[in-house]
């Protein structure tokens, strides 16, 4: 029973139906087909406003080109200590950019919070040439540790970041997971809220391989599709991609597989009890079992990650959309054992 996570999962029949879909006939390589012509229009309905989207492979490709795009090579991104940028993308962030680094910020859950930021850009007076120079911040929707960002917290973490003329980035790697728990519109939390690009991911939540960068406002696109060609993520038969992430949006199979995997999640943290160690707000379960419960659960045929320092014996469960049925009810009741 497998709960290490959702890249463990399978791709959803709406996905396989709308590759089925794009694999017919010939069509113009390198972005001039059919199917990615329409991303654009597809993202502008979907947030409500007018949209530039480009089509990558990977969440680092799409988080390392978004950043790049809106930071110099001097420049500081800021970001929470246990974002994916800092602890998970093997320095892509600062290799793609040519140099910029990464100011990383406390925070409790996972979020970052306003008065710790405001402090931190204090550190970093306007002009120092002795220092790095505030570009951006990067805010994860869900967390990595599996909370969301209100829009409230949101929008004053991006009227700060504004304020000193930084851009607002968005890891959404499991955005439709905070969609779904938040029940809001899409805008609500992005470009409402002060979000200037987001990083708009689909391969968690059912794609095979389909993520997309999402400018809110055009004029910020500037060099972005020369870096991502010479970043070696322009696909040459990108209608593939495209077609995957139409479906994902226009099926809104994005709401279903996400209310499932959060649903799951739900269920497992309430199992957990006191032993839960973040709020259960996306489809990823954080609890504080000590060494012999975790040995416990792996004999008794539960995969997952270890979290954190190994003397702690804390552990990550991740719900997928397509769990199998009787894994998180098998895993409540061992946990209630336990």
């Amino acid at each position: 029973m497998r709960f290490f996570s959702d890249n463990t999962a399978t791709a959803c029949p709406e996905i396989l139906t709308a590759l089925e879909g794009a694999n017919r006939g010939l069509a113009k390589p390198y972005g001039e087909d059919e199917w990615t012509a329409r991303l654009d229009g597809a993202f502008s309905a979907f947030f409500g406003t007018e949209a530039r989207a480009f089509a990558v492979a990977t969440g680092t490709a799409a988080n390392s080109l978004s950043l790049a795009t809106l930071s110099p090579p001097y420049g500081a991104i800021f970001a929470h200590q246990e974002a994916h940028i800092a602890v998970d993308e093997c320095g892509a962030p600062g290799f793609f950019s040519g140099g910029a680094q990464l100011a990383l910020l406390a925070g409790e859950h996972g979020r970052l919070e306003a008065a710790i930021f405001r402090a931190a850009l204090g550190a970093y007076p306007p002009g120092d040439v002795h220092k790095v120079q505030p570009a951006a911040l990067s805010i994860t929707q869900a967390t990595e540790l599996g909370t969301c960002y209100r829009r409230e917290p949101l929008a004053e973490l991006c009227a700060i970041a504004h304020e000193r003329g930084l851009k607002v980035h968005m890891d959404g790697a499991r955005f439709a997971n905070a969609l779904a728990f938040l029940g809001c519109h899409p805008a609500d939390i992005t470009w409402r809220a002060g979000v200037d690009v987001l990083s708009f991911g689909a391969t968690k939540n059912g794609a095979l391989a389909a993520e997309a960068v999402v400018f809110f406002d055009p004029a910020l696109v500037g060099d972005f599709e020369l870096r991502r060609k010479r970043a070696g993520h322009l696909l040459s038969k990108s209608r593939y991609v495209a077609a995957q992430l139409l479906a994902y949006l226009e099926t809104g199979v994005w709401r279903r597989n996400a209310g499932r995997a959060n649903a799951l999640a739900q269920a497992i943290g309430r199992a957990a009890g006191a032993a839960l160690l973040h709020p259960v707000e996306a489809n990823e379960v954080f609890v504080g079992l000590g060494a012999e419960r975790r040995r416990a659960l792996r004999a008794a045929g539960f995969e997952f990650y270890d979290w954190g320092p190994e003397s702690a014996g804390d552990a990550r469960f991740v719900a997928s959309w397509d769990q199998p049925e009787g894994d998180v009810p098998a895993l409540c009741e061992a946990l209630g054992r336990s």
